[in-house]
C-alpha cells in the first residue's frame, strides 16, 4: 500500500481545524447552558448527543483528506444520486417528528439526508463549473441541466417540509453563477424567474405557518404571542445581553424556557445573551476566519476544479451562518437555518466537519501537484 506523501501532514491545514473544532466546543458548552432536560454524566442528554456526533465529524473529517479530493470530481454524480435516493427514502419510510419527515432512524442515530446533499450539490456543481470553457459566457441554455439538479433535491426537501434547507440548497448553488461569465441580462432574467418561482411557492407549496413566518416578519405586531413570538423573543434575548452578556447559565430569556427552539434555530441568541456582545463577536470573527481561510485555498488551488469546491464551501457556510444570524435579530424571517458547528443537530455537525475537511483536502495538496 502506497504511504501518505510526507508533504500532506507537514502542510497540515491546522488553522481552519482550529477555528472548526473551536466553534463546536463553543457549540456544546453553549447547548449545556441552553438544553434543560435529561442528564447524562452530568450534562443535559444533547449536549452529550452533540459531543459523540462531533467525535464522528472529526473521524470523518480525517477520512475525507486521505483520499485526492480530484477523486469526487469523478464520484460528484453517483454522489448525487445516492443523496436523492436518500430523500426518496425519507419521504417513503421516515418516522413523521413534529409534522415533519427529515430523519432516517439508523440504529440509534438519526441520519438527516438533506444535510449530504448540501455537500453533493456543490461537488456536482464544482465539477459543472470547473469543466466549462471560462472563456464563453453562459447562456440560457448552459443552465437547464444545472436547473434540474437543482430542482430535484430542493422539491424533495420542500416536501418533508424544510423550508431552511431548500433554501440553503437554492442559495449555494446560485453562488456558482457568481464565479462564472454571466451576462447581466441573464442575471435579470434569472431574478425575474426568481420572483416567479417564490410566487408559485407562496400559493402552491408553502405551508400556512411558512406564510405566517413571512407575514409576522413584514409585520411583526401582526401575531406578537402566535407567529411572531420566537423572533420577538430572540430579539428580547439578544438585546439583553449588552456588552459582556448575563454570564454562562444565567441569561433569564434562556433560563426561564421564554426563547422557543433555543438549541437549535436561536442557540446563537442563548450565545449573545450570556457572552454578550463581546462572546457573540467572537464567534463571528471565528467563523470570517474560516471564510477568509477558505477564500485563500480557493484562490492557491493548483486546479479550477479544486478552487470551485472551496469556493462552494465556503459559500455554504457563508450563506447558513448569515442567515441565522439575521434571522436571530430580526432581520430575516425565521426559516429554520441552524447555525454552522454551533446549533445542535448530529446531521449538521457532521456535515460542517466534513466541509471543512474538503477545504483542509484541497489546501494541503496544492503543495503536492
Amino acid at each position: 500500500m502506497q504511504g501518505i506523501d510526507r508533504r500532506l501532514i507537514q502542510n497540515f491545514e491546522w488553522p481552519l481545524l482550529v477555528m472548526g473544532v473551536l466553534i463546536a466546543i463553543i457549540g456544546i458548552i453553549n447547548l449545556i447552558s441552553a438544553a434543560p432536560g435529561a442528564i447524562e454524566d452530568g450534562m443535559p442528554a444533547i449536549a452529550v448527543r452533540q459531543m459523540v456526533w462531533l467525535g464522528v465529524g472529526f473521524v470523518g473529517m480525517l477520512a475525507i483528506l486521505v483520499p485526492d479530493y480530484r477523486m469526487l470530481e469523478r464520484m460528484a454524480l453517483p454522489l448525487y444520486a445516492v443523496c436523492c435516493l436518500l430523500l426518496v427514502a425519507v419521504l417513503a419510510v421516515a418516522p413523521v417528528i413534529n409534522g415533519s419527515q427529515r430523519w432516517l432512524v439508523l440504529g440509534g442515530m438519526r441520519l438527516q439526508p438533506s444535510e449530504l446533499m448540501k455537500l453533493a450539490l456543490l461537488v456536482l456543481f464544482a465539477r459543472l463549473v470547473s469543466r466549462r470553457d471560462p472563456s464563453r459566457n453562459v447562456g440560457l441554455l448552459d443552465l437547464i441541466i444545472p436547473s434540474l439538479l437543482i430542482a430535484v433535491p430542493a422539491l424533495l426537501v420542500l416536501k418533508q417540509p424544510d423550508l431552511g434547507t431548500t433554501l440553503i440548497l437554492l442559495v449555494v448553488s446560485c453562488t456558482f453563477l457568481l464565479v462564472a461569465r454571466v451576462r447581466l441580462s441573464l442575471l435579470i432574467g434569472l431574478a425575474v424567474t426568481a420572483i416567479g418561482a417564490a410566487l408559485i411557492a407562496w400559493f402552491f407549496f408553502l405551508h400556512d405557518y411558512q406564510k405566517d413566518r413571512v407575514l409576522v416578519f413584514l409585520d411583526p405586531d401582526r401575531d406578537p404571542l402566535g407567529a411572531a413570538y420566537h423572533a420577538i423573543q430572540s430579539q428580547i434575548t439578544v438585546g439583553s445581553g449588552g456588552l459582556f452578556g448575563k454570564g454562562w447559565t444565567k441569561g433569564p430569556q434562556s433560563q426561564l424556557d421564554f426563547l422557543p427552539e433555543q438549541q437549535t434555530d436561536f442557540v446563537f441568541s442563548v450565545l449573545a445573551e450570556e457572552w454578550g456582545f463581546v462572546g457573540a463577536a467572537t464567534v463571528l470573527l471565528l467563523y470570517l476566519g474560516i471564510l477568509i481561510r477558505g477564500l485563500m485555498i480557493a484562490h492557491a488551488s493548483k486546479d479550477a476544479f479544486g478552487a470551485y469546491l472551496s469556493v462552494g464551501v465556503v459559500a455554504l457556510l457563508f450563506w447558513a451562518g448569515a442567515i441565522n444570524a439575521a434571522m436571530v435579530i430580526g432581520a430575516l424571517p425565521v426559516v429554520g437555518v441552524p447555525m454552522p458547528f454551533l446549533s445542535y443537530g448530529g446531521s449538521s455537525l457532521l456535515t460542517c466537519m466534513l466541509a471543512l475537511g474538503l477545504l483542509m483536502n484541497v489546501s494541503m495538496r496544492r503543495y503536492v501537484f
